[in-house]
């Protein structure tokens, strides 16, 4: 299993729910709010398959995060 955390000042929570809705067929993911952070626990068949997917999440949480804000502003 891995974790990731995604402060919430840099994400946008939509953005990290998006970025796990689109790899779901990748794996079992579970979501927990905590105060600062939304934290992402994945869990794949093999640890290379988790680590490749979580770094596919985290850059689309973060692109999603940038889009959103850019299209507030």
């Amino acid at each position: 299993m891995i974790e990731l955390r995604f402060h919430r000042e840099i994400y946008a929570g939509e953005a990290v729910d998006e970025a796990v809705k689109r790899f779901a067929g990748f794996g079992a993911f579970e979501l927990v709010e905590e105060p600062s952070h939304w934290l992402v626990r994945f869990t794949a068949k093999t640890s290379a398959r988790e680590r490749q997917v979580a770094g596919e999440v985290g850059n689309y949480a973060l692109g999603a995060s940038a889009e959103r804000r850019k299209g507030a502003a």
